[in-house]
């Protein structure tokens, strides 16, 4: 294994959780999971996105930028090898989307004052899925405030993760999930462990 800390990233109900999860009880990693059942704004937001937005988005970088500094000052000598369900720039994507422009500029401000304080991963896997799909993993899950998500929220974020991979020189493994199932099939599981032993450069490198 040539990385110490691997993020999970893709659109709601893309399976990040589910991946980073098999994937640190297989390393025996140390696994960050985002606590989004804890922000008070989040099934406020669904109902109401343009009242709730701006405080939803910053509850969620508060939550995600304590965690990440919890976690990762916490060397552990025997085992320092760290699995996320998410990126921390994640909360600016976010924010992007939901966020009115002068709101934005004020995150954005927020954001870049505490983002160099973070450490970065050193390989983010991408779990790319259709709308069709993600709608349908939302389905299943059945959390009672995201029944309602709209296909144009969905697209918008896809939008901004793609627009973010393609302009910045992050190591990337992209993920086409209709062609692969990493929970159920072990032979797909198999050739992600074995793609995890390639060094990969900057940049999109396809699955």
């Amino acid at each position: 294994m040539n990385y110490k800390y691997i993020t999970i990233e893709g659109n709601i109900g893309a399976g990040k959780t589910t991946l980073a999860t098999r994937l640190a009880k297989h390393f025996g990693a140390h696994l960050i999971l985002e606590e989004f059942a804890d922000n008070p704004f989040l099934p406020k937001f669904y109902e109401k996105p343009q009242q709730y937005a701006f405080p939803l988005e910053l509850f969620f970088m508060a939550e995600r930028y304590k965690q990440l500094k919890d976690m990762l000052q916490t060397q552990d000598m025997f085992n320092n090898f760290f699995i996320s369900d998410y990126l921390f720039i994640k909360s600016l994507l976010f924010a992007k989307v939901t966020l009115k422009d002068e709101e934005y500029n004020l995150y954005q401000k927020l954001f870049d004052i505490i983002n160099p304080q973070l450490l970065q991963p050193e390989l983010l896997i991408f779990l790319n899925a259709p709308i069709t799909k993600l709608q349908q993993n939302i389905k299943n899950r059945n959390r009672s405030y995201e029944q309602s998500i709209p296909d144009s929220y969905l697209g918008d974020l896809q939008d901004v993760y793609m627009q973010y991979i393609k302009q910045h020189p992050v190591k990337t493994l992209m993920v086409d999930t209709t062609k692969v199932d990493f929970l159920n099939n072990q032979d797909d599981f198999d050739r992600l462990l074995q793609a995890l032993e390639e060094d990969y450069p900057p940049g999109i490198n396809y699955f």
